[in-house]
This record gives C-alpha cells, structure tokens and sequence, in this order.
C-alpha cells in the first residue's frame, strides 16, 4: 500500500515568565487518514491539499486503498500503530470498512467526505463539502470529544447506518457496477437504476423473505434495517423510511414492504421523500422498533426446491447473495469525533 507521511515541525517556542522557553501549542496528535482513491469526488490533488492543511495540526499519515475490503485491513493494523484518530476519506462504504477494522476499541474515527451521498457524515453533523470538513476537523485539533455509537451486524458484517436486502441491495449491486457513471449521475443514477430493477426483477416473481423478530413476523420483498436515521439522502433531500432510531440507543429499526406492485411504488416514494408524510404507516409496510436481533429467510423456492437467495447491501454496498440472514446490535461498538 502507498503512503505519504508528513513529519511535524518543531513547536515554535517563546520566553515563559521565567526566562525559559515554552511550547506555543500542545504536542500534535498522530492522524492517520485512510483514503479511497475510487470514491466519487477523491483525486490525488484534492488528497494532497486535505493532507497540506491537517499537517497544521496534526502529525499526519495518509494510506490510500488498493482493493475493496482493503480500508478493514489497514483499520485492524492501526489498533497498534498508536494513532490518535483515524480519518475515512471517501464514502460511506470506506468509513464501513474501517469500523469493521476498528470495532471495539477506543481509538476515534471521523470522516472527510469523498463519496457521493455520505450518509453518515451528515448524519453525525459534519459539512458535506471536504473543505469545510477539513475546516471543521481542524477545529476539533485541540477538543477532541470522543463519542461511543452503535454498529448493527448482518451476517457476521458490521454496519453503520443501514442494512437492506432485496430491491435496494439489487440496485446497489448494479451500481457498484458501473462506478464511472454512479460518479457522474449520482443519486439520478442510482434512481433510475432502481426503478429499472423494480420493472425487471420484482413486478414479477420477486424473491420473498420471511423476517422474525422474537414471536412477531412479517414476509415482504424487501427488508431495510437502520441503525440511524435518515436512511440516505437524494441531493439534500433526507430519505426517510425507519422511525426512532438513533447512533448510540442500542437498537435497530426495521421495515418490510410487503409487496411489489406499480401502483404502490408511487405512495411509497411520496412518503419516503417528503416531511409530513411517514413510511411506516404506508399499509403495506410494516414497522418494527427497538429491535437488538432478528433474522430474514427466504421462503422462495428455484425449481429444485431450494431457497432462492436474494442481495444484500451493507452501508450502500452489495456484499452478496443469501437465503438467511442474521441481524443484532453492538452497542457502542465505534468511537468518533464529530
């Protein structure tokens, strides 16, 4: 992996009261920002002036991924690198795979957002603009308030803010797809290709899950789970669908459509886009609170009897195909500074 360190210079020193010298400013914590080349808006001139300004008060090092799942590596050797914060640079799956590296220690986590949604960059208060992120992270150099949140867990993967499978999980797995063109339409992009996926896969003969939360159950085309709230964003529109959940209430949210028809897609749009009007009273979505563990099944069968398995996305990215999938709640499992 590539790296770009900066070394600190020596404080800048003055007479103290007693004719000795002193330090103007305290010794500079050790930053480590891990950045995704890939992500929408990250270039190797915008990384360099991000790195350019930090140094001012930090000690930086900067690693750049080389390959998905990378980020989670590098996140696992910083346990012991003695870092003081660790900066995701890119979207919201960069910051997924680093709380996958980093879960369960204390060593805090921010991020500079470089994706094209940055859901959970929002979500925790920071600017969606890396300049102002950058800004912003400058001033917390010297009243660093680390915050402990939650992590969901689907099979086994640690999640943020979200965790879906069936039509968003399939429209994430097309979008990952095709990155030039998820960089240049945006959220335009990933609408139309999930409304394409609607028509193609779940008008017709869409796999159908089974989810079960303790003796209360719900069968649908799509299961979403949130660990905050919103769900995502179009431009600056929050996407609505889970209702009271929060980073650090150790719970999730989840919701289940129940069917696929054209003539719901309409109210339910309507719904998850404007204030006023709620998800989770659509009568064909049901929704279920304060929820630390459940699982979906699919109760499709391929002609030979077996399940028919279904996607499924983690924090915006497709992770794969299941027919069962297992979901719980790591209370203040990530540390971060926002």
């Amino acid at each position: 992996m590539s790296t770009a360190t900066v070394s600190p210079s020596p404080p800048r020193t003055r007479p103290s009261a007693n004719g000795g010298t002193r330090g103007e400013r305290r010794a500079k914590k050790r930053m480590l920002i891990i950045v995704n080349p890939y992500a929408t808006t990250v270039s190797d001139r915008l990384k360099n002036l991000v790195v350019y300004a930090l140094q001012g008060r930090f000690q930086v090092e900067a690693v750049t991924t080389e390959a998905q799942n990378h980020a989670t590596e590098i996140g696992r050797e910083a346990r012991d690198g003695g870092y003081d914060i660790v900066v995701a640079f890119g979207g919201d799956g960069t910051l997924n795979e680093i709380a996958n590296g980093l879960a369960g220690t204390d060593i805090p986590v921010t991020v500079l957002p470089g994706g094209s949604t940055n859901v959970v960059a929002r979500t925790l208060g920071i600017p969606n603009d890396v300049v102002d992120a950058t800004e912003h992270l400058l001033g917390l150099a010297d009243r660093f308030e680390p915050r402990k949140i939650d992590l969901g867990i689907a099979a086994g993967r640690r999640f943020v803010f979200s965790c879906g499978s069936g039509l968003d999980a399939t429209a994430a797995m097309k979008v990952d797809q095709r990155p030039k063109l998820k960089a240049r339409g945006g959220p335009y992009f990933y609408t139309w290709i999930a409304i394409e996926s609607f028509y193609r896969h779940y008008l017709r003969n869409p796999v159908r899950m089974r989810l079960d939360i303790g003796d209360q159950s719900s069968e649908g085309v799509t299961v979403l789970a949130q660990n905050s709230d919103p769900f995502t964003y179009f431009g600056n529109r929050a996407v609505r669908v889970c209702e009271d959940v929060e980073f650090d209430d150790g719970t999730l949210s989840v919701a289940v459509l129940r069917r696929a028809r054209q003539r719901d897609m309409g109210p339910v749009i309507a719904r998850v886009l404007y204030d006023g009007l709620r998800a989770s009273q659509h009568r064909h979505i049901d929704h279920f609170d304060d929820v630390t563990r459940a699982r979906v099944e699919s109760v499709s069968r391929d002609p030979s009897g077996h399940p028919r398995p279904f996607p499924v996305q983690v924090d915006g990215d497709y992770i794969g195909d299941y027919a069962e999938l297992d979901l719980s709640i790591d209370p203040g499992a990530l540390t971060v500074i926002a």
